[in-house]
């Protein structure tokens, strides 16, 4: 498994990086270590979470992502065998569970994010620890265009930058890095830093996948030259690009696990219509619609880890697999044809 620089940081990550938002939910606690024990053994160095995981977000089962991976390093024993990345959840999503609903990126909450996360790991360090989502008002999550009318009141980034600073001089976060941020966003944590002589982001966790390539429409530049890392989540789609909820509108998977509601852009008709076209390019050249999916985000140059998950090992190892696949320019010409007609539609 090879392994990359994030940023201007000193974390070194494997360019697959495990994702754990099913521990909890669809995935049990004795499930999430035998994924954790393959992932290692597989030389994936690098596992992400969150505080408001697992998803579905429910208050009965808030934080369990994070316990499950607390009990299985005390377990193992691996703690310094791994890059661990945790996420603070951000305001306005109706999240009334956590701190009470006042989930502000404010810095007493950043602090009492970081320290109930800490407690549920089971460590006394985060190598890499993300605002989920903004403060501010910003179009994600869906939202494909920005809305002024959507204005609300926010924490100002300089005071969020702040506290975060605080937290890695204390030794309790290593870096620093956002999540679901847009071009204006990743330079205005780098202006901010930069006047402030505080800690600087060094990575951006945002969906990328073949019916969601907007980090190609601005972002990759500003990340480029801000040198800051993308860590793709979502390659699959919520498990659209594997067409399996073409073959079968009833798959056992989070598009229907979940009510319609909580991933309305992964329903839409042109994202079902783009992932038949994908799936039949795939199997045109040989592949699985889920290798040619996974295939294309570990092979882009401005990714630095794509974020993988999976409900069994199965499905674990093939993910994994799909590493070592070649795209030849026919398939990528046919891809970015696919991309031409239906661009985006999961954005």
């Amino acid at each position: 498994m090879q392994t990359t620089q994030l940023g201007t940081s000193n974390l070194h990550v494997s360019k697959i990086c495990l994702g754990t938002m099913t521990f909890g939910e669809q995935n049990s606690e004795a499930d999430a270590h035998s994924q954790l024990d393959y992932a290692l053994e597989r030389g994936i160095n690098f596992i992400d979470t969150a505080e408001m995981y697992p998803v579905m977000p429910r208050a009965e089962t808030q934080g369990s992502t994070e316990r499950y991976i607390g009990t299985w390093l005390k377990k193992s024993g691996k703690r310094k065998d791994i890059i661990l990345a945790t996420k603070a959840a951000g305001p306005s999503r109706g999240f009334g569970w956590i701190r009470n609903g006042d989930t502000d990126l404010s810095p007493a909450n950043i602090r009492a994010a970081v320290e109930t996360s800490l407690q549920r790991l089971q460590t006394d360090y985060i190598d890499l620890y993300q605002l989920h989502w903004p403060s501010r008002n910003a179009p994600i999550f869906g939202q494909k265009s920005f809305d002024p009318a959507l204005e609300r009141p926010s924490v100002a980034i300089a005071d969020t930058l702040g506290a975060l600073d605080e937290l890695v001089k204390a030794g309790k976060i290593r870096q620093i890095g956002v999540s679901n941020e847009t071009a204006w966003g990743v330079g205005e944590f780098v202006k901010q830093a930069e006047q402030q002589s505080v800690a600087r982001i060094v990575s951006i966790q945002n969906a990328y996948n073949l019916v969601n390539r907007s980090f190609e429409q601005g972002l990759d530049e500003t990340c480029f030259r801000e040198n800051v890392g993308l860590l793709a989540y979502s390659p699959l789609a919520f498990g659209q690009l594997t067409n399996k909820y073409n073959e079968d509108a009833n798959a056992a998977g989070r598009l229907t696990r979940f009510p319609a509601t909580w991933s309305p852009r992964y329903m839409r008709p042109t994202v079902f219509e783009a992932s038949r076209r994908y799936a039949e390019l795939a199997r045109a050249h040989g592949l699985t619609p889920t290798q040619l999916a996974l295939t294309w985000c570990y092979s882009r140059w401005f990714v630095a880890s794509t974020i993988i998950g999976a409900t069994n090992l199965a499905q674990l190892k093939e993910n994994i697999n799909a590493f070592d696949i070649h795209l030849p320019d026919e398939l990528i010409a046919g891809v970015n044809a696919i991309h031409a007609e239906l661009c985006n539609p999961g954005q």
